[in-house]
């Protein structure tokens, strides 16, 4: 584990690979360097293909919701570096763990955030954020191994990511506040920029 921020993460439920390099454009401009497109997405794999074909090596690009071994596969084939999951499957960790990919695995209680840890997850991504709260995340990391990162995602914006922030949080998750299928890559960009600017307030 690090305790190296992760930063945020823009998650684009909906997204289409025709949206994907516009939007992708978008984030990137604004200074987001990790991108994830849920596999209950149209046709997301090729969306984790057009994103990493079209931007810099220093942006991950990743897959969310996954759920088994054979999605961590197909997620990396089609060049995702970075797996989140909603759930805490010690199988789904391990395979990622074997193709080098970093792993954000959900977890929404004690037990689960010390299982993904067990099984080697990157990071933990607190979900439902919004259930957990801030003193739920500070009472987690008073208890789970020195430096395992937390993600907070549900709910997260640019109202509260600084409380979350200051917590002590390694990044955040951010999704229905960033976008929205179909929002014009400039009302993203926009979005983006106050995200951006919201870290980088909170964080020198």
């Amino acid at each position: 584990m690090t305790t190296a921020p992760i930063g945020l993460i823009a998650i684009l439920r909906g997204l289409t690979p025709a949206e994907a390099p516009a939007v992708g454009d978008a984030l990137y401009g604004a200074g987001l360097r990790a991108i994830e497109v849920p596999l209950n997405s149209p046709d997301p794999l090729d969306s984790v293909r057009e994103l990493r074909a079209r931007l810099p090596g220093d942006c991950r690009v990743g897959a969310g919701t996954v759920l088994t071994p054979g999605q961590v596969a197909d997620a990396a084939e089609a060049g995702a570096r970075m797996i989140v999951a909603p759930n805490t499957d010690p199988a789904v960790i391990s395979a990622a763990a074997e193709l080098g990919l970093d792993c954000y695995p959900g977890a929404a209680t004690p037990t689960e955030a010390f299982t993904a840890v067990a099984a080697g997850a990157s990071a933990l991504k607190l979900f439902p954020a919004d259930h957990i709260g801030v003193s739920g995340m500070k009472a987690w990391s008073s208890v789970l191994p020195a430096g395992t990162p937390l993600l907070p995602v549900g709910g997260v914006d640019e109202a509260n990511l600084g409380d979350w922030l200051a917590a002590g949080a390694a990044g955040a998750g951010i999704g229905s506040s960033l976008y929205r299928p179909g929002d014009a890559p400039g009302a993203v960009a926009e979005r983006a920029h106050a995200l951006t600017a919201c870290w980088a307030r909170h964080t020198r």
